[in-house]
């Protein structure tokens, strides 16, 4: 615990094998639940912090200090901060960077985080790695830590909630390509469908896509399709892709149609289940900005930033690895890190080509994906389409 802490600003993180870390609290005072994941990025406190993919998580950063850059305008990945709390070794109480506009800590408080500082970070981790995912809280109330760690252990786990729906766009919407050195755009439209989208995706694909509809997550074939786009992309986005039935079910019908589509994190997981392959949860998942990733075909190396939890596991079925390439691969751990189908336009990664935070010498991914869409010969089913 900080030497400065007091006994009016102790908080305390829970774990549910029962372990408890006394802290000093920063952001709300109150108490938070969640699923605890380490993030392994230096920086990029801010983009995390709003990162949809981390609803129903508590954030912890394994880098010593955090918010010493403050909060600014320009790095919000969405309008609102979904992480269910914070944890650091050190809150940095000096704010130093021309772009900042107030400090960490307010940012916490008025979005309404729980978080705490001062605890052994790289202990904690070290639990996670060991244990797997642990359900945790933190408290400010001193009084009840053994009702509270009963309150942690009855939380939900990541597999049972239905965290997209709380995260995606309510309804449509369209933004127009930022292209503005002349150039053709590589494809005229794009249907995004959100399942809890990072802004430096829709800017990356701005670049290249003169207009791009975002749907809701609960987009059908059939409103997809009445944009009558040239390809479709799944965002990154949180929870358990095995609850998501109706993605799963776009997707087939897009791939079956021969509709392009692309998937990044959670829509790569998605992809895959569409296609035939199996997902599963991780032991602790990959959150950070520094994942090394290895393009099979190429042979080149990215480092990568991710944050996911769940997995796709690679075909065991001899006719699913006829048709399905994996791609990339994670070369700490050999996971799946990307996919291609052999004869029709899908291709999908797990890493944030997009980074935000993070390195952005991935961001040719997003480049292969419209130029495969260029050349794809589109079938749809007209007779299908149904519009309101």
């Amino acid at each position: 615990m900080n030497a400065s802490s007091t006994h009016d600003n102790r908080a305390w993180l829970v774990l549910e094998n029962g372990t408890i870390y006394e802290g000093s609290s920063i952001g709300k005072r109150g108490e938070s639940f969640g699923e605890l994941v380490f993030n392994t990025a230096c920086t990029g406190y801010q983009e995390i912090l709003t990162d949809p993919s981390y609803k129903g998580q508590v954030v912890m950063m394994t880098s010593p200090e955090m918010g010493n850059t403050g909060i600014n305008t320009e790095d919000m990945e969405s309008t609102a901060m979904h992480a269910s709390g914070f944890v650091v070794r050190r809150l940095s109480k000096v704010t130093s960077n021309w772009r900042a506009a107030g400090c960490l800590d307010t940012a916490l408080k008025y979005a309404g985080i729980v978080g705490i500082e001062g605890v052994d970070t790289r202990a904690i981790t070290r639990s996670v790695r060991s244990e797997g995912a642990l359900k945790c809280g933190i408290t400010t109330n001193a009084h009840r830590l053994q009702e509270f760690l009963e309150e942690v252990k009855a939380q939900p786990s990541l597999d049972d909630q239905d965290l997209v729906f709380q995260v995606c766009t309510p309804k449509a919407y369209t933004l127009k390509g930022t292209q503005v050195d002349g150039h053709l755009y590589a494809l005229n439209r794009l249907v995004a469908v959100d399942y809890g989208i990072k802004q430096n995706i829709l800017r990356q694909l701005q670049k290249l896509v003169a207009e791009i509809v975002v749907l809701p997550a609960t987009a059908t074939y059939e409103e997809v399709l009445a944009y009558t786009p040239d390809a479709v992309f799944l965002s990154n986005g949180p929870g358990d892709p095995r609850r998501l039935g109706g993605a799963v079910t776009l997707a087939k019908r897009c791939i079956d149609n021969g509709l392009p589509i692309f998937g990044i994190c959670l829509g790569h997981q998605i992809l895959s289940l569409a296609l035939g392959l199996s997902a599963e949860k991780m032991p602790f998942g990959h959150h950070g900005g520094n994942h090394p990733v290895k393009d099979v075909e190429l042979g080149v190396i990215y480092i990568t930033s991710q944050n996911h939890s769940y997995g796709v596991c690679p075909p065991t079925d001899a006719h699913l690895a006829q048709e399905i390439l994996i791609t990339h691969v994670n070369l700490n751990d050999g996971t799946v890190e990307g996919m291609r189908h052999q004869h029709l336009p899908v291709m999908s990664v797990q890493f944030h080509p997009e980074a935000s935070p993070g390195p952005e010498e991935a961001s040719v991914i997003f480049h292969q994906f419209v130029e495969a869409c260029a050349n794809a010969q589109v079938k749809t089913a007209p007779a299908e389409i149904v519009v309101s």
